[in-house]
């Protein structure tokens, strides 16, 4: 989890990058936050599924949003909804009903942004049924992604699971709404928008980050976010990561 806060300087529209993560966007502002997503904006809190791409946030004045980034295994488990999960921008509330607007006053009240994030962690665990049990085989096939970054092949995952390649990508595509080549290729791109935030040349970012060459990171770059590698080395959710989630 992350808190963020923006002040009244003006209209406020921040890019967000696609991340290897669901995402849940609580919005505590009094005039709300908008998702300009490629589809519709979204007003108020949400989900931001895998297939997002990159959109912006908007505001109109001063406000405050909880961010919570959910690994896909245990979005699997605490939201059941693949349309969600490997969609991009679904309202909250479409999800959790009355539940997300009493979970949002709850934490627009609370003092300080330790008691906030208690209180989600808390809402969080309470979501995940009693009786929900996610097949070892595709945690460790997720696990093996994000470690690999995103280069290791889906037939070697599929074979140290002991699953068929098929059967692999129906859990996929059953339990995340997406394919574990698209799920490797999130993995792979977070890694070099990363490189290119921290002023890495596309050449370099393309290399550590198990690309061909800079042509293909520019290629699957525009496919994924309809911008070019510069415009993603500026974008300032980037720049803040390393704060708002440091390693470890």
């Amino acid at each position: 989890m992350a808190g963020f806060r923006f002040y009244d300087i003006g209209p406020v529209a921040i890019a967000m990058i696609p991340h290897p993560a669901v995402t849940l966007l609580l919005d505590l502002t009094e005039r709300g936050v908008v998702c300009d997503s490629p589809r519709s904006p979204v007003a108020g809190s949400v989900v931001i599924g895998l297939r997002a791409g990159a959109f912006r946030i908007a505001g109109t004045g001063p406000g405050e949003v909880l961010q919570i980034r959910l690994s896909p295994v245990v979005a699997a488990a605490m939201l059941r909804d693949t349309e969600a999960i490997g969609g991009s921008v679904t309202p909250l509330s479409n999800l959790w009903g009355g539940s997300a607007a009493l979970l949002t006053e709850r934490l627009r009240s609370a003092p300080s942004w330790n008691e906030r994030f208690t209180l989600a962690h808390a809402f969080l665990r309470r979501r995940v049924p009693e009786n929900t049990a996610v097949a070892p085989e595709f945690v460790y096939a997720w696990d093996q992604t994000v470690r690999t970054g995103g280069r290791l092949r889906v037939e070697t995952i599929a074979t140290e699971t002991g699953w068929t390649r098929q059967r692999l990508w129906s859990h996929f595509r059953t339990r995340l709404g997406v394919s574990p080549k698209l799920a490797a290729e999130l993995v792979r791109f977070d890694r070099a928008a990363h490189l290119l935030s921290a002023g890495r040349s596309p050449a370099d970012a393309a290399v550590e980050a198990g690309y061909a060459d800079q042509s293909h990171l520019h290629r699957r770059t525009k496919a994924i976010t309809a911008m070019t590698p510069t415009l993603v080395a500026s974008a300032p959710w980037l720049a803040i990561d390393e704060i708002a989630w440091p390693a470890g």
